[in-house]
């Protein structure tokens, strides 16, 4: 939330960077939004913070993506093979799991104050923010 604070407030900070192969942090590195009005934290835990950010007066929008599982699937299988974040078998059994889970990742996610919408609302959603923003 820090880190979320100070992106807003000051226009940079330093973000971590993942090594996703070894599901763990490896370092952090500078970040700036170089003058944008609104910055977009995405990610499957982005909605822990939904209401932390909203408590704080940080949030402009807060979206889960609601996409046919099968085209997710197979999104995330092709990405997870062509950087060959872990074994095929093991990308494979994964992605499953969370083509299973998917529904219920959506509920909780909503749960915690994300709106569920598909991409392109949300892209439109986001440029309308973007340009009714009074620094834009």
């Amino acid at each position: 939330m820090d880190t979320i604070a100070r992106l807003a407030q000051e226009g940079k900070a330093e973000v971590p960077v993942y090594a996703i192969g070894a599901d763990r942090r490896v370092a952090t590195r500078p970040f700036e939004v170089a003058g944008s009005p609104l910055f977009v934290a995405e990610g499957i835990f982005a909605a822990e913070i939904v209401e932390e950010c909203r408590r704080r007066g940080l949030l402009a929008g807060a979206y889960a993506l609601r996409r046919p599982r099968g085209t997710t699937f197979v999104r995330r299988l092709t990405r997870d093979l062509a950087e060959q974040r872990k074994a095929p078998k093991v990308l494979l059994r994964r992605g499953v799991a969370l083509l299973r889970a998917e529904p219920a990742v959506l509920r909780r996610q909503t749960g915690l104050g994300a709106e569920a919408a598909r991409a392109r609302d949300v892209l439109r959603r986001v440029a309308g923010l973007v340009a009714s923003h009074p620094h834009h």
